[in-house]
């Protein structure tokens, strides 16, 4: 499993949101293209924001907590058809259970249980070289995501 965090929200050229995932080493980026209201949690979490009442989000981290469970890791398994898929893994007392999820719910509740997120070296092959992201995105005034997009018609789903 290769350890990744949050890089940050980006939009494609249709607007559509796209979360960003980075290796330690900040050298490769896995995006994924997300539905607008999970981009909205994923960028809340990101700034320690507090929206005024609970998302849902943190509607299920409060449960964890009540729960006496912990949301030990997330796992970014597999992607079949250009759907990815992952696994939120979580500990209660002396049982441990995974659970199948949408990426981009498992990233929203990790980043607010401070839980690890890795993806599977599978998912891996499907990373873009960081420094070719943010250099085309520079020099050419582009979302860094349009001509993968274009050659890869499975980008649509969302996870």
């Amino acid at each position: 499993m290769i350890p990744v965090r949050v890089k940050e929200i980006a939009f494609d050229l249709a607007m559509n949101p796209v979360l960003l995932l980075i290796d330690e080493a900040e050298t490769s980026i896995l995006p994924i293209w997300v539905g607008p209201l999970e981009a909205q949690s994923i960028a809340i979490a990101l700034e320690s924001g507090t929206p005024p009442r609970p998302l849902t989000h943190d509607l299920i981290k409060t449960l964890f907590e009540q729960l006496k469970a912990t949301l030990t890791h997330v796992v970014i398994t597999d992607v079949h058809e250009g759907t990815y898929y992952a696994q939120m893994h979580i500990t209660r007392e002396d049982t441990s259970t995974v659970i199948d999820a949408r990426p981009s719910d498992a990233v929203a509740i990790a980043l607010r249980s401070m839980a690890p997120i890795f993806i599977t070296d599978k998912v891996a092959r499907y990373t873009l070289s960081a420094a070719e992201v943010y250099n085309n995105a520079a020099n050419e005034r582009t979302c860094p995501f349009a001509e993968n997009q274009a050659k890869d018609t499975s980008k649509k789903t969302v996870h």
